[in-house]
């Protein structure tokens, strides 16, 4: 785990975001899509964006939902504000994610499952690896702070993406 984790106990809302990263990769899942889903929470813990992973709908393998989120905020929250929003995911960003999430200056990500654990649980399932290294975020943006797996959250990620086995 990384050693610049955010304390936790001062994210307002923290379950409560980490439960809507889990009902919005569901709904992303029920769509034909990748199970991944994103909540962009201000200081106060406001929520200010969701995004789904659309990468199968939209036919665009880079339609990840934290990319959506670093782009929303590039174009909707002042650059002096972006530091002290929140980033709360289904999963750890991928390489591409967390470049963007870096270059638009946003603050803390929080994580339900890490890229090492997806790389695992997909090996156990006998699928191909990732065509992209699953780097940690920290290896890629070592300026942002992050948290995670957080767990009971993570086995459920498991769960969603085992289900979605049968629909890619």
């Amino acid at each position: 785990m990384p050693s610049e984790s955010p304390d936790l106990a001062r994210l307002p809302h923290l379950d409560a975001h980490l439960e809507r990263c889990l009902e919005l990769a569901e709904q992303a899942l029920d769509a034909g899509d990748s199970p991944f889903g994103s909540v962009l929470a201000d200081a106060s813990g406001a929520v200010l964006r969701t995004a789904v992973n659309q990468e199968r709908s939209r036919s665009d393998a880079t339609a990840h939902p934290e990319l959506e989120l670093a782009r929303w905020a590039a174009a909707h929250v002042p650059a002096d504000e972006r530091a002290s929003c929140v980033v709360y995911t289904s999963g750890e960003h991928c390489p591409m994610c967390a470049a963007g999430h870096a270059w638009v200056g946003l603050g803390p990500i929080v994580y339900a499952g890490s890229s090492a654990q997806l790389s695992q649980w997909r090996s156990e399932w006998g699928l191909p690896a990732s065509p992209v290294a699953p780097l940690p975020i920290t290896e890629v943006a070592p300026g942002v702070r992050v948290h995670g797996p957080v767990a009971p959250y993570d086995q459920r990620v498991r769960a969603l993406h085992e289900r979605g086995l049968g629909a890619g």
